[in-house]
C-alpha cells in the first residue's frame, strides 16, 4: 500500500503523543481499549491501524466506527505500526484521543451523600496506577484523586492496566496532599491513610460513610506529618514475616471490603 505524506505526518504525530509531547491528547493502543475510548465518549482525533487487523471481521467493525468518528485515519503495514507502538508486540491499532477532563470540578460534580474516593499519593508506577483504577471502578468507587508526582493515569502503561476505567471514573489530578485532606474536611469526608503501621484494622472501619482511602508510595510510605493531618490511619493485619503488600493488592483488599459493607447496607 502506498503511504502518503499525510500518513507519515500522522505517524510522527502519534509518536509525539506516545512520548508525552502532546499535553492535550492521549495514546490508546489495542482494539479493546480503542473501542472503550469510543464507547466512553472520548473525542477521537486520529486512528492508525494495520492492514492485517482490518481484515478481521470484529476488528473491521470497530475500525469503521472509529474512522467515522474522526477525519484522520490511516491503514499501514505491521512494520510501520510497530514504529509507533508502545508495546513490544504491536496491538494492530492506535488511537489518538482528546485527554479526558481531570479536575476538581469534575470530581465534585460526581459526589454522593456516601461517597467513596481513592487518593493515589505519589504512586509513580503507572502499572499500579492503572490496576488501582480498574479495581476502583469494579468496587464502585465514586472518584479518584491523584496527587502531584503520581504517575499520569492517562499514560499508555496506566491505560493498559486500567482497561477503560480511566475513561469512565471522575478523576482530579495534580492536587497536593494537604489540599486533598482539607478538601475532604470541607465535604465531610473522612481521610483514611492505608499504612502498614496503622492502629486501626480496615475491617473496623465503617465504609458505608463518606470516606477517602489514601494510598501512599510503597518505597517511603507516608510522612509522619501526613499521617497526623489525616482523619485516621488504617492497616491490613498480616501474618508471618510479611511487612507490606503491593499497593494495588492492598487497594483491592480494602475496596472490596468497602463494597461488601455497602452492598449489605
Amino acid at each position: 500500500m502506498h503511504i502518503t505524506s499525510r500518513d507519515h505526518s500522522l505517524l510522527r504525530h502519534a509518536r509525539a503523543v506516545r512520548d508525552g509531547k502532546e499535553d492535550d491528547l492521549i495514546f490508546v493502543e489495542g482494539l479493546r481499549l480503542a473501542e472503550e475510548a469510543l464507547l466512553s465518549g472520548l473525542t477521537i482525533e486520529a486512528v492508525v491501524f494495520s492492514e492485517q487487523l482490518a481484515r478481521k471481521e470484529k476488528a473491521a467493525e470497530v475500525i469503521t466506527n472509529l474512522s467515522t468518528a474522526t477525519t484522520r485515519a490511516a491503514s499501514v503495514s505491521e512494520k510501520l505500526l510497530e514504529s509507533i507502538s508502545y508495546t513490544k508486540t504491536p496491538q494492530g491499532i492506535v488511537v489518538l484521543a482528546r485527554r479526558p477532563e481531570a479536575s476538581k470540578q469534575r470530581l465534585e460534580a460526581s459526589l454522593k451523600p456516601q461517597s467513596l474516593l481513592v487518593v493515589l499519593h505519589t504512586i509513580n508506577n503507572p502499572v499500579n496506577v492503572g490496576a488501582i483504577l480498574r479495581t476502583a471502578e469494579a468496587a464502585g468507587v465514586t472518584g479518584v484523586i491523584t496527587t502531584v508526582n503520581t504517575s499520569d493515569p492517562f499514560s499508555p502503561k496506566s491505560l493498559r492496566g486500567a482497561m477503560g476505567s480511566a475513561f469512565r471514573l471522575p478523576i482530579w489530578r495534580g492536587a497536593s496532599f494537604d489540599e486533598v485532606v482539607e478538601w475532604c474536611q470541607q465535604h465531610s469526608i473522612s481521610s483514611l491513610c492505608a499504612d502498614a503501621g496503622g492502629p486501626v484494622s480496615y475491617l473496623e472501619v465503617d465504609w458505608t460513610q463518606p470516606n477517602a482511602l489514601i494510598l501512599g508510595p510503597e518505597s517511603t510510605g507516608f510522612a509522619p506529618a501526613e499521617l497526623e493531618v489525616a482523619t485516621k490511619t488504617v492497616t491490613i493485619p498480616m501474618q508471618g514475616l510479611v511487612e507490606s503488600l503491593n499497593v494495588s493488592v492492598a487497594a483491592a483488599i480494602v475496596l472490596f471490603e468497602a463494597a461488601r459493607q455497602r452492598a449489605k447496607k
